[in-house]
C-alpha cells in the first residue's frame, strides 16, 4: 500500500493507480470508485452553477486560458509531487494538469460536479468533500491548488490556517482569486462570493496562514474594463440581468469564438509566456499564486 509521501510522477503517467484516501483520511467511504465524506457541509456556491459551468468550460477562452497558466506555473515547481485541486468543481484543471502528466486527486464537495469529474472527464482520484470533512491528517498533502475557491469562504484566514496544517513541510499552495473591491457586483453575490482581493491583500493573507510568497501575478489583463462595463455599472445602476444564467454566462466566456476573442488571443499568449518565464504582471482580472509552507 503506497502512502501518499512516495507518490512520484515518473515519465509515463501511471493514472491507473488509485490513491488509497484512507491512508490519509479519516473521515471517507468509498462507493463505486468514489470517496465521500460521511459528513457533509454547507458550501458557499450556487447549485446550479456546476451544471452551468460544465456546459462552456470547454469552449470558454476564460477557462482555457485560466487552466493554461495554472499548468505552466505547476510544472515550474511541483511537477513531481501528487497534486490535490481542492474545490475543483467539475475537474477541469485537474483534467489540464492530469493530460500535462501530473499526478492529481479531485477534492469537490458538489456531487454533480464529482460525477462530470469522474465519469465524463475520467480524474481516477476523486473524493466528494470539502477539505475539512474529509478529516486529512496533518502534513499529508504534498501541494494544493485553490482556483477560485478562497472567495467563497467566509473566514478565509481560518480556512488557510488549516490547509497550512495538512500541507506536508516546504510544500506548495497554489491559488486563483477574482480582483479589485471596485468591480464588485450583483454577478459576486450570485456567485456566492464574499470578497475580491489584489496582490497586496491576497499576499498578506497568505503570510497571516504561514505561506511564504514564491510568485504572484494579474492575469487576465484586458478584463476589467468589460466586467466594469458589463457587470459593476449595470448592478450600480439597478439594470443587471441574472448572471448565473445559462445564457448570460455562455457569453460572456465566448463559447461563441467571436472578433474581440480573437482579438485577446495574442494577449493571453503574451501572458502565458510571462507565466512561464516567471514574469510578474501588474493589472488584470484575476491574481495567480503559488506559495510555499513555512513552519511545521
Amino acid at each position: 500500500m503506497c502512502r501518499i509521501n512516495t507518490w512520484q510522477y515518473s515519465p509515463k503517467p501511471h493514472f491507473s493507480k488509485m490513491i488509497d484516501f484512507q491512508t490519509i483520511a479519516d473521515n471517507i467511504e468509498q462507493r463505486d470508485g468514489v470517496w465521500y465524506a460521511k459528513t457533509a457541509a454547507q458550501v458557499s456556491y450556487p447549485s446550479e452553477a456546476t451544471s452551468i459551468y460544465f456546459d462552456i468550460e470547454d469552449n470558454s477562452f476564460w477557462f482555457k486560458h485560466r487552466n493554461a497558466c495554472i499548468t505552466a506555473l505547476v510544472k515550474n515547481f511541483s511537477a513531481k509531487s501528487l497534486f490535490f485541486d481542492i474545490g475543483g468543481g467539475n475537474g477541469f484543471v485537474s483534467k489540464g494538469l492530469q493530460d500535462a502528466g501530473i499526478q492529481t486527486a479531485l477534492i469537490e464537495p458538489s456531487p454533480v460536479g464529482v460525477q462530470n469529474a469522474y465519469q465524463k472527464r475520467h480524474i481516477q482520484n476523486v473524493v466528494c468533500s470539502t477539505l475539512d470533512d474529509a478529516h486529512f491528517r496533518t502534513s499529508t498533502i504534498p501541494s494544493a491548488g485553490l482556483f477560485d475557491v478562497v472567495e467563497h469562504i467566509q473566514d478565509d484566514v481560518a480556512f488557510l490556517k488549516n490547509l497550512h496544517r495538512y500541507i506536508q513541510p516546504n510544500g506548495y499552495v497554489y491559488a486563483t482569486v477574482p480582483t479589485y473591491s471596485w468591480l464588485w457586483s450583483e454577478f459576486d453575490v450570485e456567485a456566492g462570493h464574499y470578497r475580491r482581493y489584489t496582490k497586496s491583500s491576497f499576499d498578506k493573507l497568505l503570510a497571516a496562514s504561514g505561506f511564504k510568497l514564491v510568485f504572484g501575478t494579474y492575469i487576465f489583463r484586458m478584463l476589467p474594463l468589460p466586467i466594469l462595463l458589463t457587470r459593476t455599472m449595470p448592478s450600480k445602476l439597478g439594470m443587471q440581468k441574472l448572471f448565473m444564467s445559462s445564457e448570460v454566462q455562455k457569453e460572456q466566456h465566448g463559447a461563441k469564438k467571436g472578433f474581440m476573442t480573437r482579438l485577446a488571443e495574442p494577449l493571453w499568449e503574451q501572458e502565458l509566456k510571462n507565466i512561464k518565464n516567471l514574469k510578474s504582471m501588474g493589472f488584470g482580472g484575476s491574481y495567480l499564486v503559488v506559495a510555499q509552507k513555512v513552519g511545521v
